[in-house]
């Protein structure tokens, strides 16, 4: 097909998703920063503050955790507080409500805020971890999201190793939530993929797994090195609150 719906068409690419969405046996959603930006999430990047001339990927990294844990603490402290407050949108308890319904298998998510699980879904795998949780870096045990808050140690080993429980440059995506993630798109027999521009490697790759139609939801157009079934183009919140219309 390779539809483009965006402004007033975005009724009309609404009505084909749901018409997708209830022929289809296998459903798996793909979200990015995209996804999250309705619920008012700062960029971090954007703001006043020491850290808007230091590169994120260089903070948020093992590395700067290990050779400068002061600098990484305050960075991630930030990240945690600017969180405070921050609720899912109605496009997340749309989604939720999907999987419900039995029309969505599973949500596989770039975005660290939990918010699909407070939305109330079940069945998210959450690829580059939950910021809202927390671990020690040495003994690997569940740590209080205040401990690190505080700078305190951990209360298992004592070691000064608290960190949120997030995939940080230069480490591994968790295998056991990428191996599921392939799992079910493999068998989909269709794909959603809302708000990501899919350029970080290896998540632009999941595409390719399914042999089901691929369907985009973003605020812009993407270029990947496959095809899309159809795009809407927009808010992701508003285009969900349009696709509800249309769910019976």
């Amino acid at each position: 097909m390779n539809l483009i719906f965006k402004g007033d068409s975005i009724n009309k690419g609404a009505r084909i998703l749901a018409n997708m969405i209830k022929d289809s046996e296998s459903t798996v959603i793909l979200t990015g920063a995209g996804m999250d930006t309705e619920s008012n999430i700062p960029d971090f990047r954007g703001r006043d503050g020491w850290w808007k001339n230091i590169d994120p990927r260089q903070v948020a990294s093992i590395y700067t955790f290990d050779r400068n844990y002061p600098l990484f603490h305050e960075f991630y402290s930030m990240r945690i507080k600017i969180l405070e407050g921050v609720e899912p949108h109605e496009g997340h308890y749309i989604l939720a409500d999907l999987e419900k319904k039995g029309l969505i298998d599973s949500i596989a998510t770039q975005n660290v805020s939990g918010l699909h699980s407070r939305a109330g879904s079940n069945n998210v795998y959450e690829l580059h971890g939950n910021i809202r949780t927390i671990r020690c870096n040495q003994c690997n045990n569940e740590g209080k999201l205040e401990d690190f808050l505080a700078g305190k140690y951990c209360s298992f080993c004592n070691n000064k190793a608290l960190r949120p429980n997030v995939v940080l440059f230069g480490e591994a995506l968790p295998m056991d939530a990428w191996s599921r993630v392939e799992e079910d798109i493999k068998k989909s027999q269709l794909l959603i993929i809302i708000g990501t521009s899919l350029e970080v490697y290896p998540v632009s790759y999941l595409p390719i797994l399914t042999k089901g139609k691929i369907v985009l939801i973003n605020n812009e157009d993407v270029n990947a090195n496959y095809e899309f079934d159809i795009k809407l183009i927009g808010k992701a919140g508003e285009i969900l609150k349009e696709l509800d219309k249309y769910i019976a």
